[in-house]
Order: structure tokens, then C-alpha cells, then sequence
């Protein structure tokens, strides 16, 4: 079983509690708009992190990170960007590609808006964990966990930063 921490849209900062929340997972994934690459290494070295570039990000983040990330987590095909819409309006770039061959996890961010939808058209569950950091205009920060578990995912908890 591997534990999952998500986060998104940190546009440069980052919580304390962050740290804490994601103490017992085993990676953490960021779907973009680290902000700055000095948070980037900080999720780095405190836990294993993959993660996609977001579109205030720079190039020195752009370097490092993809924009889009498709891989295998156990038994599940996750595919991670930043701006991928949704069920029924996923973004024009990825739309054709996720139609012909759509992944098991679908995660995004861009939007702050927390969402956990089923796309039942394509069988893929649809995760954004909204925006953890200061800048936007959302009320909550938000953070996800969750784990993989072959080709199960399970035990999702949203957490709401203070």
C-alpha cells in the first residue's frame, strides 16, 4: 500500500502543518503552481514528490517538472496535470488523449476548487485537491490524502488547513 499526499497551487508557500498532515505518507504529488522552487525542494526533502509544473510557474520549476506526469502507482495508471478541466469539460489540450486512453486516477489543479468526481464515461476518478497556498480566491486551503493499494484507491480524506 502506498500513501499519497496531494497538493496543489502552493503559489510559494507553504503551511507548517503541511508537514504534519503528510507525516505517514509515503510520496507526495503536487499538481502544479509550486511557486517557487525553494518549496519544491522543501516537499523533496521531506518526502519523495512527483509533480507537474503550473502555469505561474517558472522555468527553473519547468525544467524540473513536467507538464504533464503519467505512471503507474501500484496496479493504478495516474495521470497528473495542472489546467485539466473535468468530467464533461476536460481542457482541449489533453481531451482527444484522455478519451483514447484514459488513465485510472485523473489529477489536476488550477481551478481552487476542491473536486472528487467519478467520470463514469471513462471509469477514472477525477481528483483536485483545490489550493494550499495564500494567493487566489478560495476561503480554505485544502490538501488531500489517500492510498494506493494495488489497484484499489481508498481511505481519501480531505484536510482543511487552518
Amino acid at each position: 500500500m502506498t500513501k499519497i499526499g496531494l497538493i496543489s497551487d502552493t503559489h510559494g508557500y507553504l503551511a507548517p502543518a503541511v508537514f504534519k498532515h503528510f507525516a505517514a505518507c509515503d510520496e507526495i504529488w503536487h499538481a502544479g503552481d509550486f511557486g517557487t522552487l525553494v518549496l519544491a525542494e522543501e516537499l523533496a526533502a521531506f518526502k519523495p514528490l512527483k509533480g507537474v509544473y503550473g502555469n505561474i510557474d517558472g522555468q527553473d520549476i519547468r525544467k524540473m517538472y513536467p507538464e504533464d506526469l503519467r505512471f503507474q502507482c501500484e496496479q493504478v495508471d495516474v495521470w497528473m496535470t495542472h489546467i485539466g478541466g473535468y468530467p464533461g469539460k476536460y481542457n482541449m489540450r489533453i481531451r482527444q488523449q484522455i478519451q483514447l486512453n484514459p488513465p485510472k486516477l485523473f489529477i489536476c489543479g488550477h481551478s481552487h476548487i476542491l473536486k472528487v468526481m467519478y467520470d463514469k464515461k471513462l471509469h477514472c476518478l477525477h481528483l483536485n485537491p483545490g489550493a494550499a497556498g495564500l494567493q487566489g480566491w478560495h476561503k480554505v486551503k485544502t490538501l488531500m490524502r489517500f492510498d494506493i493499494d494495488g489497484a484499489e484507491i481508498k481511505n481519501l480524506e480531505v484536510i482543511e488547513l487552518a
